[in-house]
């Protein structure tokens, strides 16, 4: 089996794979219905929510007690 005879750097790896329409697609977001800030799907948003339930204690009030 052939194998290579120099290390192909990081850049040179990556200017092939995203060059010619192999770009990444932008993440997608979606907006958190308690506090209205966009946040990734499937995660806990800062607020502390996830699913429109309360997961966490919110940043907010962990402060205010403290």
């Amino acid at each position: 089996m052939a194998t290579p005879k120099k290390k192909v750097s990081k850049s040179r790896r990556n200017m092939r794979r995203f060059s010619g329409g192999n770009a990444l697609d932008k993440t997608t977001t979606y907006t958190c219905p308690a506090c209205s800030e966009p946040s990734r799907p499937h995660r806990i948003c800062a607020c502390g929510h996830y699913n429109g339930k309360s997961v966490l204690p919110s940043k907010k009030a962990a402060e205010a007690q403290a």
